[in-house]
């Protein structure tokens, strides 16, 4: 068994938003496994398509063979994401696989040995993903043998700027920093592949870039023929309200990952990129289990769910309700210094103090200690951030208990300093 557990909840069944422990306890969640029930525990229409396709067909020699329904979500991921060219669809089994793919198709294509990522991403935990990998030291150390050819640049974390400017008078320095400084400097252009980056930074803390970061970098990539990599692993398949996180940010990707909530519960992933880019032969890149066939029913399933259930909308709505609701209790607390998200993908700060914003990693434990004994289920992220990314399907009064929940547990935890 692994060590990473966040609180001591052992499910012993769910539906909707609810999980009911081994005790009987029920709890709200307001963490969908980790980003990936947006549709919510157990979906009828998912655990409908689930039993029928394992009943026909679970496997037969994955990516050798053809299969209608891998034929058919792919050419609906090719219509959902952004981007008016000819697309393909390379189907994995988890995110950090549809990042080692985008990474390793981005280097085989342009011929460069480096991809830039971001400090404070998180792109997966297996060797080449975690070369871009920068939210945690414990995440990457004694890893030392993990491939080369990274670089990173700071983040646009407008919070807690690194260059310690304010948006919008700094002129989106973090972006242009990319060609006036590190270009200029230690990384050559014509070595680089990519550059990857999620449009919301999920387990770095929840970070939304200011407008206009993601349309400057762009700029700068197009100049020097750099792919762009959207992570979309977190914040894809409708968990800001757009199908893409990517579509706030008004520029098109070049390659676009994805996995987690695509296979509501199933381990799926995918990477969707160019037609131009696919290798011209058999061999560079392969695998198994890609596309089972039981995950791709789910993942259809999934899709279809969201459309049919206006999804995107409801995320929309109930996102901007819990901020509201979130930034009252910011109001009421000032340990709380940032509230951000789009859409249900949501996050707050916790400091020691606004004034200094030190992070409050103590005590922001210990509200998710308090928050789980009174029957709601947090994630953190950051240093000292918790989410909050329940269903898409979530309503207002559950939307307003999570938050009751949660106001309790933070003065609670707050009490026992």
């Amino acid at each position: 068994m692994t060590t990473t557990k966040t609180s001591p909840i052992a499910a012993y069944e769910a539906q909707g938003v609810w999980v009911t422990d081994v005790d009987g306890n029920r709890l709200l969640d307001f963490a969908s496994g980790v980003g990936v029930l947006n549709v919510g525990h157990c979906h009828p229409d998912v655990v409908s398509a689930v039993q029928k396709q394992s009943a026909r067909l679970m496997h037969f020699a994955g990516t050798d063979f053809y299969y209608a329904s891998q034929t058919e979500l792919a050419e609906r991921l090719g219509q959902l994401v952004p981007g008016d060219f000819p697309k393909k669809v390379f189907f994995t089994n988890s995110g950090t696989e549809s990042a080692e793919a985008a990474i390793k198709l981005a280097r085989w294509n342009r011929q460069r040995p480096l991809v830039i990522g971001l400090l404070g991403a998180f792109h997966g935990r297996t060797m080449g993903s975690l070369a871009l990998t920068a939210s945690k030291p414990v995440q990457r150390a004694r890893f030392n043998a993990h491939t080369g050819g990274a670089t990173h640049i700071p983040p646009p974390y407008c919070y807690r700027c690194p260059y310690k400017l304010t948006y919008p008078s700094c002129d989106l320095y973090c972006a242009k920093i990319l060609k006036e400084l590190y270009f200029e400097t230690a990384v050559p252009p014509t070595d680089v592949a990519a550059l990857i980056a999620e449009p919301v930074m999920g387990e770095g803390g929840y970070v939304v870039p200011p407008k206009g970061w993601h349309t400057t970098i762009k700029s700068i990539l197009d100049e020097h023929d750099i792919l762009f990599i959207d992570d979309e692993v977190q914040s894809g398949i409708g968990r800001t309200g757009r199908m893409f996180a990517i579509e706030h940010h008004g520029v098109t990707p070049d390659v676009v990952t994805m996995a987690k909530s695509l296979g509501g519960g199933l381990p799926i992933g995918a990477m969707v990129f160019p037609k131009a880019l696919d290798y011209p032969y058999k061999g560079p890149h392969s695998n198994t289990f890609g596309g089972n066939l039981v995950s791709v029913a789910a993942a259809q399933a999934v899709l279809t769910v969201i459309e049919k259930e206006h999804l995107l909308e409801n995320a929309k709505t109930q996102g901007a309700y819990l901020m509201k609701r979130l930034q009252e209790l910011q109001r009421k607390y000032e340990v709380i210094g940032d509230v951000r998200g789009l859409g249900l993908m949501v996050a707050t700060e916790f400091v020691e103090d606004p004034k200094s914003k030190t992070p409050a990693v103590a005590l922001r434990d210990q509200i998710l200690v308090e928050a789980y004994q009174r029957g709601l289920i947090l994630l953190p992220c950051g240093k000292s951030t918790v989410r909050y990314i329940p269903p898409l399907i979530i309503q207002r009064d559950e939307v307003d208990e999570g938050v009751e929940i949660l106001d309790a547990s933070i003065g609670a935890a707050l009490q026992a300093q």
